[in-house]
């Protein structure tokens, strides 16, 4: 069964995404053909696979990204279809339509899946500076989740007032916009200096999981990569990272 749909993809327009503000992020439906994502969603990984992700101190006093955390690496116990769509996200196909989209040709891959449960949040922030972007794909289906208990990743645009060491609250923010999360949808969207998203506190029945899976797009030039490897060389740090083992 093929996962992605290749028509959906390129329906996606390249310049429209770059251009729209305050930063470029688009929020398509079907990028999974239906018949597979139902397979997907039918079969996810358990929970057991998972890392608990709780009380972490982030930088800048911004409140801890609680979740589960299941990083994708090579020999990954998954199910065939998932290890099926991952062949498919590192396909040519999906990097050619990644690096459209976001203009940029050096980047590697990352694949994780996150599951939350009631009371947590992803309080606002911008991503790191070596991440271009990501796709999170929303799991949950009607069977098993009610949109009013929230779960959606909310675009923010502080109108250039905020700088990315500060830490605003979603009410700070002069507009904001929620992705639609239902009937296989994505959100997509490229980082800039004002990037700021997040995830308002999910209010779910104990036992519920906000599950998303998220491929998220790394900046890579093998220069920078020789400076850092020769940096951890001389540190007698491991040559690469963890993160970077899961990186295709």
């Amino acid at each position: 069964m093929q996962c992605l749909d290749s028509d959906v993809l390129a329906a996606i327009d390249r310049k429209t995404f770059r251009a729209r503000n305050p930063f470029p992020w688009v929020n398509p439906q079907g990028c999974i053909r239906d018949e597979a994502f139902d397979a997907l969603v039918a079969d996810l990984p358990k929970l057991e696979m998972f890392t608990p992700f709780f009380n972490k101190q982030r930088k800048h006093g911004q409140a801890q990204h609680d979740r589960y955390v299941l990083e994708y690496v090579d020999g990954l116990d998954i199910p065939p279809l998932w290890q099926q769509l991952v062949n498919e996200l590192r396909s040519d196909l999906y990097r050619d339509f990644v690096s459209e989209l976001l203009g940029h040709r050096h980047f590697r891959l990352r694949f994780h899946w996150h599951y939350t449960p009631a009371s947590c949040e992803v309080s606002p922030h911008c991503d790191s500076s070596n991440k271009l972007g990501s796709q999170i794909f929303y799991l949950n289906t009607w069977d098993n989740w009610d949109p009013a208990w929230g779960g959606e990743t909310v675009i923010l645009d502080d109108q250039g007032r905020f700088g990315t060491d500060t830490n605003p609250q979603f009410a700070d923010f002069d507009a904001q916009w929620p992705a639609e999360i239902m009937d296989n949808r994505s959100i997509i969207f490229g980082r800039r200096g004002n990037s700021w998203h997040g995830v308002r506190a999910i209010d779910c029945p104990e036992g519920k999981l906000r599950q998303v899976f998220i491929v998220v797009f790394e900046d890579w030039r093998s220069g920078r990569m020789l400076i850092k490897r020769a940096t951890r060389l001389l540190k007698g740090k491991p040559m690469v990272s963890k993160k970077e083992r899961g990186m295709f």
